[in-house]
């Protein structure tokens, strides 16, 4: 429906909105960073509000979360952002763990823990992250899934200030933000650790945006690199994670929100970028060529196996390599499709990699959203990807036995051991897993650990990152395994009722104000859709350029997941408010929306026979 050229967009109209109100927002767990005070939207009333649904274990919302810095940063006065933290996973309904989450991703704004999705429901969200902004009169104005919207949110916010300045219901002045009080420790929330040739550990300090090295016994600081603030700069990081020794002696260390990588030299103290622009990668950007010029997305680990660093690309679901001696990056596995499919290299799903390991042919991957182990084997016919643990986004646990039927819950580090099986950080269970490839089975080396990370071996002993007790905790691997109760759970979020037969899917997408979509190279929009099971479907899977299809549910399948992909790619309009072709921006900025949605979904006779998944537009569309 884009292959025609559109006609000239004259000056916009006035913004029309809908008189919602916005629903209250309610939270059994209570509020943070608000110096223990309840807030309403009453109270907020003059502000503009941007409601931030996100849950911690999403890279997206972390995407989100920095891309609203600036925003608040530069509306400080007039915005109130509100994060509503709306878990998927059992542990991040937990209240301690999203104390943590707002203290380890340095989120600057109040926070509503919603552990039981009252106020997703409320707001009828259907995807991590959605944002929804609140006009000073306490009517719902906009709402966007997924990630990229900041500059439609900064331009309608600007709008919100004009218009609402003019009517004297803008209210500036302070927010209701009250920073916690820091706290002391020699590390905070580290990510990932490494074994130097001294036999120091070098670990990622994720929240300081530093790296320690501490000396052999774990704990004893010897060194600390970078300057402690956020930044890009060959005295800065930001939240760095994973670190990989090179065979020069030097190490390279995922920059993780720079989305870059970066190496540090121990010999002379030398940080240097060597792949990244600083820049997320967005669909549509080149994934090969110079390292340098190439765009990456949220690195999260990164491996030393078959002559190159392997990169865990959480940010786009994929596996990337950086070749020291070429100087070159390239997609090495990965469709940037969010799920568990298995399957030659350039075919495989993933959901957010997130920590890897090597071990002679094969490279060990934690899948933290699947909460899978899985692993590249290196065959005659090219590299292919297997599952060794995990069955997909919405099953996850702690369940010893057999590998398929044992259950992980959001594992974000692996580690090979001396015996040829792999040690699992499972990071939301508070477990060290072991999986043996020699006899299939899962069982638990050690439990009690508070959300471990990674490990690494140090003689008889592994050494775990205990990333929210701040510590390395040195354990004795042991001959016997530890026996837990099996414990399965699937996300909690509640089965959309559709009807038997036909239904037809609509993504509701609206370019923000002042843009259009980018049509100059054909087709500016993309719907990608699967199912699981993979039998959910009788037609309508597939790719295509149209963000509406007609979707046939097979007989005698009663539930399952829909797995919908959307993107829409919009730029700033080139005509002047004046419709001066000579006052034309002559290089309009363009800007990507996307966002991935899981919709578990129920056949009923009462169900509906459409499903709106808005992308981006106002309330009251779709």
């Amino acid at each position: 429906m884009n292959d025609a050229a559109p006609a000239p967009t004259p000056a916009p109209a006035p913004r029309k909105r809908a008189r919602l109100r916005a629903p209250e927002l309610i939270g059994k767990g209570g509020w943070l960073n608000t110096g223990g005070k309840e807030l309403s939207l009453a109270e907020l009333r003059g502000k503009c509000v941007v409601v931030d649904f996100w849950t911690f274990c999403c890279i997206n919302c972390l995407h989100v979360l920095d891309e609203l810095r600036e925003l608040e940063e530069k509306h400080r006065d007039t915005v109130v952002i509100i994060g509503v933290h709306s878990p998927k996973f059992v542990h991040e309904a937990e209240h301690a763990a999203v104390i943590d989450a707002v203290e380890r991703y340095e989120v600057h704004h109040p926070v509503l823990d919603d552990p039981e999705l009252a106020t997703w429901k409320q707001y009828a969200v259907r995807a991590w992250p959605t944002l929804v902004v609140i006009d000073p009169e306490g009517y719902i104005v906009a709402q966007h899934a997924g990630e990229g919207h900041a500059h439609a949110i900064a331009r309608l916010v600007e709008e919100l200030e004009a218009e609402h300045e003019a009517k004297g219901t803008l209210r500036r002045g302070d927010g209701p933000y009250v920073a916690p009080e820091p706290v002391a420790t020699d590390l905070r929330f580290p990510g990932k650790a490494l074994l130097l040739p001294s036999g120091n550990f070098l670990v990622s300090d994720s929240t300081r945006h530093q790296l320690v090295e501490l000396a052999a016994d774990g704990e004893s600081v010897v060194r600390r690199i970078g300057s402690g603030e956020r930044g890009f700069t060959a005295q800065s990081f930001s939240e760095p994670q994973g670190l990989a020794l090179l065979p020069d002696g030097r190490v390279v260390v995922a920059d993780t929100v720079n989305h870059a990588l970066r190496t540090y030299d121990p010999a002379t103290g030398a940080v240097e970028t060597v792949a990244g622009t600083g820049r997320q990668w967005w669909q549509g950007s080149p994934t090969s060529g110079p390292a340098l010029e190439v765009d990456l997305s949220s690195p999260w680990d990164v491996a030393w196996w078959q002559g190159r660093v392997w990169i865990a690309m959480a940010g786009v679901h994929q596996l990337w390599t950086w070749d020291p001696e070429a100087g070159t990056v390239q997609v090495a596995a990965g469709t940037t499709n969010e799920g568990l499919l298995d399957g030659p290299a350039a075919e495989a799903w993933f959901a957010q990699p997130s920590g890897l390991a090597a071990a002679g042919d094969r490279l060990w991957i934690a899948d933290s959203e699947t909460s899978a182990l899985r692993y590249v084997e290196d065959t005659p016919d090219g590299y292919v990807i297997r599952t060794a643990v995990g069955t997909g986004l919405f099953d996850f646990g702690h369940r010893d036995g057999e590998a398929g039927q044992a259950l992980l819950q959001h594992p974000l580090g692996v580690t090979a051991l001396p015996d040829g099986s792999v040690a699992v950080g499972d990071t939301y269970n508070h477990a060290l897993r072991r999986f043996d490839p020699a006899t299939g089975q899962v069982t638990t080396l050690a439990t009690d650990l508070r959300e471990p990370s990674d490990a690494v071996l140090a003689g008889a002993d592994i050494v775990v990152v205990e990333s929210a007790r701040h510590r390395l905790t040195r354990l004795r691997l042991p001959e016997e395994a530890v026996r837990v109760e099996s414990v399965a759970h699937r996300t909690q979020r509640a089965a959309t009722e559709v009807a038997p037969g036909t239904l037809r899917l609509d993504v509701v997408f609206q370019a923000p104000s002042g843009q259009k979509l980018d049509t100059r190279y054909g087709p500016s929009t993309r719907l990608l859709v699967s199912s699981t099971p993979p039998g959910l479907l009788a037609a309508g899977e597939g790719p295509g350029t149209d963000l509406f299809r007609e979707l046939v549910l097979a007989d005698g399948v009663t539930e399952g997941v829909l797995h919908v992909s959307a993107m829409a790619a919009s730029c700033d309009d080139t005509e002047s408010d004046s419709g001066s072709a000579a006052d034309a921006n002559e290089y309009p900025a363009c800007h990507v929306h996307q966002q991935d949605w899981g919709v578990p979904v129920r056949v009923s006779a009462d169900g509906a026979s459409r499903l709106p998944l808005v992308l981006a537009g106002m309330d009251d569309e779709g």
